[in-house]
């Protein structure tokens, strides 16, 4: 007989929904074990797996980007610390990326992005004749191209 926690053992442990556990294995976030008659048992160490993917989801991190930092801890066995250090390693620089991008919305919102809009008096100075268009489509500013006078 498999040890394991039952998926509704999980879902109970992690606030997650039956199905969703289910939808998450199917995206390869999770690879439960299956007992004698065909349940799913999954390790303890799923639970921190599902918390992880739950608060990253909640922050705008897609599935499918999860489930590539996800594929780096190993199968068969539960991650070490060192496992998780690791993929924490890679995750940490799109964590800084959206980080550095949410600061950026932050502090420019109430002044020119670069989108060509010209609608605030700010944009006259900032993106006169719209400038920022030579640097592509949407609010250049804030996509991280920088202001260059002419």
């Amino acid at each position: 007989m498999t040890r394991g926690l039952s998926i509704g053992d999980l879902a109970a442990r992690t606030g997650l929904s039956v199905p969703a556990i289910r939808h998450y294995e199917t995206l390869g976030l999770l690879a439960p074990l299956r007992n004698a008659g065909g349940h799913r048992r999954y390790d303890r160490s799923d639970i921190r797996r599902l918390s992880f993917v739950r608060i990253a989801q909640g922050l705008g991190f897609p599935l499918a980007e999860l489930a590539q930092v996800l594929a780096g801890l190993p199968q068969g066995r539960p991650p070490s610390r060192q496992d998780w250090a690791r993929i924490g390693t890679g995750f940490r620089v799109q964590i800084d990326a959206r980080i550095a991008a949410l600061e950026g919305l932050r502090d420019r919102l109430d002044g020119c992005i670069g989108c060509g809009c010209l609608s605030l008096d700010k944009c006259a100075l900032w993106n006169p004749g719209d400038a920022a268009a030579r640097h592509g489509p949407g609010p250049r500013w804030l996509m991280g191209d920088r202001h260059e006078p002419d």
